[in-house]
């Protein structure tokens, strides 16, 4: 079984990404194949609405989106985490969700599983809004929402390795990363 891990953050080893990696431990812990994409790494430009991919379902833009797309098929579950910039996800996890457009008639995501984590500076930062956002491409892609304790992963924390001081965040982002395993193994059983 495999999963995908994306975090959403061009800052390396930001809180998000240390909420993702906790949240992929049960997978590993069950020997899952985890991709992990850290968007801080790797450069995917944004849909440039060419309609090139209408009749081909090919992307006619060539960067690192292409290595998603094939994980797209044979994934059974992802995990996506966000910081929240202006109330909103990054603007590159928002190229990611824009450019999945070019396989929808495929549906590869189509009854797959996931859950998502969101980070903002302050109470009320937009976290509730990301997740949202989140969890409307899972829904839109035709994927199951799988909740942490609540719904996705909420946390609080502002400079890089914040998160790391609440156990109770990264407690829920294994409890996450626990309950997408648990449906996925379910459906496929």
């Amino acid at each position: 079984m495999k999963v995908i891990g994306i975090s959403g953050s061009p800052r390396p080893n930001g809180n998000s990404e240390i909420l993702l990696k906790h949240s992929l431990k049960p997978f590993y812990d069950k020997d899952w194949e985890v991709k992990e994409y850290l968007l801080s790494q790797i450069s995917i430009n944004p849909c440039l609405c060419c309609d090139y991919c209408m009749d081909s379902s090919i992307c006619s833009i060539e960067d690192d989106m292409e290595r998603i797309y094939e994980d797209y098929f044979d994934c059974d579950a992802m995990i996506i985490a966000s910081p929240v910039y202006y109330r909103n996800i990054t603007a590159q996890l928002k190229a990611v969700i824009d450019r999945t457009y070019a396989k929808r008639s495929q549906k590869p995501l189509t009854g797959k599983v996931g859950g998502a984590i969101a980070v903002g500076r302050g109470t009320g930062g937009g976290q509730a809004l990301a997740l949202s956002i989140i969890y409307n491409f899972y829904l839109s892609s035709g994927m199951l929402c799988v909740p942490g304790e609540l719904n996705g992963v909420s946390a609080l924390a502002d400079k890089p390795g914040d998160i790391l001081k609440q156990e109770n965040r990264l407690r829920q982002a294994i409890i996450l990363g626990e309950n997408v395993l648990k449906y996925t193994e379910k459906l496929r059983a």
